[in-house]
């Protein structure tokens, strides 16, 4: 004992019936742990009898030996959670050593333990109407975890991390039942932001008086983005590549270079998205918009299916197309004119897994048609355009770009970056198990309904979600008026959705990730649902694609993004990481670059549609697309597999291509037709084929 007394830093006293708890600690460590028992004496309360706890058992000692204990120790505190009854006696008692004690607030969770930990105002942290220290709490919020599952690193160090900030276990662990408590869900704030870039007047603009005119009557200027595309060239033919926020006016840059070098004689535009409900929405705005001046028509990917619909005029002014829509046309020999523009939304589809090299191939081969069109066009005086359709200018949009310098410069465009966002967005992460989510999400539509901006808006809500199917399922359980928005939808009934969003009619659109690319609500909130996109997570790049659609600056004052995550949750086996984990690696993770990769039965398929469209030049045309294709391996695939014969595609190849099939794909269904498979059961493996990948 007198050797343990020698190293006594702190005597701690902790109230235990009609006990008293002693805690010897020296620096910082618990050396002693014992109950000490009172006796009440006609000088008052003295020891009695010190119990000096040994593992499971007590060792009883003198009285004195407390004393000796009291003595040594540096300093004596008394745990404020002791009645005053109780403060009283010690008080009395160790004045009578002429000893002093100072009354110290501690975790009472600790004290119990026979533990020392002061608390202070900066450390306490509240739990069921007391104060427990930090230890105490985390300790407390992982049992709490344990009831929802097995919340990996990322959540609990971000619930460890709210809870040491708000100083309230009972709030935090709130927010695991689905409490909405927006300074808890809040996870950062993305600023509004402002480039100082004089606005060009649309007045000076010097275009063709068909466009010209329709810009003077809705704008006195251009919008940021804008002003410095023009002042880079982007009305004098100029190659770009603008990357800049959603909403901040990129796709008037191609609309007012495209449709004025149509007036002048220059050639058609071309405007293609990556999928068929973006270019519906576009193909009715352009219509509306500029339909008095030029013809526009469409071209999507169903038509390959059942063959040129009636909208599709190769000879119109504006061809609005999705990528695998104009890529059929030229796979399948179409005349699709002199083309003046051709305007690539949505270019980070580049970086995408099937549809990047698919876009990579579709622009070499359009280039291409382009070059081989104006040699052409230029030899032959009477055609519409020979004399002054100069060369094909190229214009590239995107919001999220992690590359953008690089890309540029392998696309042969100008760089016009502009990082304005137009309205600051909140991001919120609340945790959720899956059944729980339509109801979080059902307070969250009423309540952004409920609200108005300060320019007379409705909060309006975007709900992304990862299938066709619980598109469905969460509109129907949302209390205010919704609807569901996805590619499955027909176009009529797709354009009465935007219509009644537009119209304020909805609170909200429930659509699938895979539509994120471009659709246009003027939404105020956005919901993360899921984060994943079918059974893959997403990517930062998609993410931030998604989250920018919150907010818009002649809509609202701010933008909101919830993300509601299930602790542990998965959307199918082959994901390695959890909901949870993959949240944060978002909400944290920086933009991915955009680059496209081959693998074999991408280098045989673009190598094979190169063949078909430029024969003998596809080498060139492979030499010059933005991934590596090892182009000998490939065509030895091609004569391996007699898709060609020489350089020269065989009717099989012709087939294949025509209908962008993989080799995979293309075997599978050869084989199924040699088995005399009825076509619905072809169809059915196909689909089975790829939900498997």
């Amino acid at each position: 004992m007198s050797q343990q007394v020698a190293q006594v830093d702190t005597l701690f006293l902790h109230e235990q019936g009609e006990n008293v708890r002693v805690a010897v600690q020296r620096d910082g460590q618990r050396v002693l742990d014992g109950i000490l028992e009172l006796k009440e004496t006609s000088a008052g309360p003295r020891p009695a009898r010190l119990r000096v706890k040994k593992g499971s058992s007590e060792e009883p000692t003198s009285p004195d030996q407390f004393v000796e204990l009291a003595r040594q120790a540096t300093r004596i505190r008394i745990s404020e959670q002791t009645s005053e009854r109780g403060r009283a006696r010690l008080t009395e008692m160790l004045d009578a050593y002429q000893l002093e004690a100072k009354v110290v607030r501690t975790c009472r969770y600790c004290a119990s333990a026979g533990e020392y930990s002061p608390i202070t105002s900066e450390t306490a942290i509240e739990a069921d109407d007391e104060y427990i220290c930090p230890d105490c709490a985390i300790e407390e919020l992982e049992r709490e975890l344990a009831y929802h599952g097995d919340v990996t690193g990322s959540a609990r160090d971000r619930l460890e991390e709210l809870l040491l900030d708000v100083q309230d276990l009972d709030r935090i662990t709130n927010l695991l039942a689905g409490d909405l408590d927006p300074e808890l869900t809040k996870f950062d704030e993305i600023s509004a932001t402002v480039d100082e870039v004089d606005p060009v007047p649309t007045d000076s603009l010097s275009l063709h008086p068909g466009i010209q005119n329709k810009l003077e009557d809705r704008f006195d200027t251009l919008l940021p983005v804008q002003s410095l595309a023009v002042e880079n060239g982007a009305t004098q033919g100029q190659d770009q590549l603008v990357v800049s926020a959603t909403a901040t006016g990129k796709t008037l840059i191609g609309e007012m270079a495209g449709i004025d070098r149509v007036l002048n004689g220059k050639g058609k535009m071309l405007f293609l998205v990556p999928l068929v409900a973006l270019a519906n929405q576009k193909y009715n705005d352009f219509q509306e918009e500029y339909g008095d001046i030029v013809d526009v028509t469409l071209r999507v990917g169903s038509s390959r299916i059942g063959g040129d619909d009636n909208r599709f005029d190769p000879g119109a002014d504006v061809i609005v197309g999705t990528y695998e829509g104009i890529d059929h046309a030229l796979r399948t020999g179409k005349d699709l004119g002199t083309i003046g523009t051709v305007v690539i939304d949505e270019v980070h589809t580049l970086g995408e897994g099937e549809r990047g090299h698919r876009l990579d191939g579709l622009i070499s081969r359009l280039k291409y048609y382009c070059e081989v069109d104006r040699t052409v066009a230029q030899r032959h005086d009477g055609r519409p355009g020979a004399h002054d359709a100069g060369d094909t200018q190229w214009i590239y949009l995107s919001a999220t770009v992690g590359n953008t310098s690089e890309l540029a410069e392998n696309l042969g465009a100008q760089l016009i970056e502009f990082e304005e966002r137009p309205v600051p967005i909140e991001r919120h992460v609340t945790f959720a198990d899956a059944y729980e989510k339509v109801d979080l999400e059902d307070k969250l539509v009423r309540r952004a309904f409920d609200t108005k901006s300060s320019k007379g808006y409705r909060g309006q809500t975007i709900v992304f979600t990862n299938s066709r199917r619980r598109c469905h399922e969460i509109s129907r359980k949302l209390q205010y008026s919704s609807a569901p928005y996805h590619a499955g939808l027909d176009n009529k009934r797709r354009k009465r959705v935007e219509r009644q969003f537009a119209d304020q009619e909805l609170a909200a659109v429930v659509t699938t990730a895979a539509l994120a690319a471009g659709v246009d609500f003027p939404a105020s909130q956005v919901i993360f649902d899921s984060l994943a996109m079918g059974i893959e997570w997403l990517t930062v790049q998609e993410f931030h694609q998604m989250l920018g659609r919150a907010g818009r600056p002649d809509y609202h004052d701010k933008g909101t993004v919830y993300v509601l995550v299930e602790p542990d949750g998965s959307y199918h086996n082959s994901q390695e990481m959890t909901e949870d984990e993959v949240a944060f690696k978002l909400l944290k993770g920086e933009m991915e670059s955009v680059m496209t990769r081959y693998d074999e039965n991408a280098a045989v398929e673009e190598t094979l549609a190169n063949l078909v469209v430029a024969g003998p030049e596809a080498k060139r045309l492979n030499a010059r697309m933005l991934g590596e294709i090892p182009t000998k391996h490939a065509i030895g695939k091609l004569l391996e597999y007699e898709f060609i014969d020489g350089l020269e595609p065989t009717d099989l190849g012709r087939a294949v291509c025509r209908h962008f099939l993989s080799p995979t794909e293309a075997f599978l269904i050869l084989d199924q037709i040699r088995k005399g498979a009825d076509p619905y059961g072809i169809v059915a493996e196909l689909q089975l084929r790829e939900e498997e990948l």
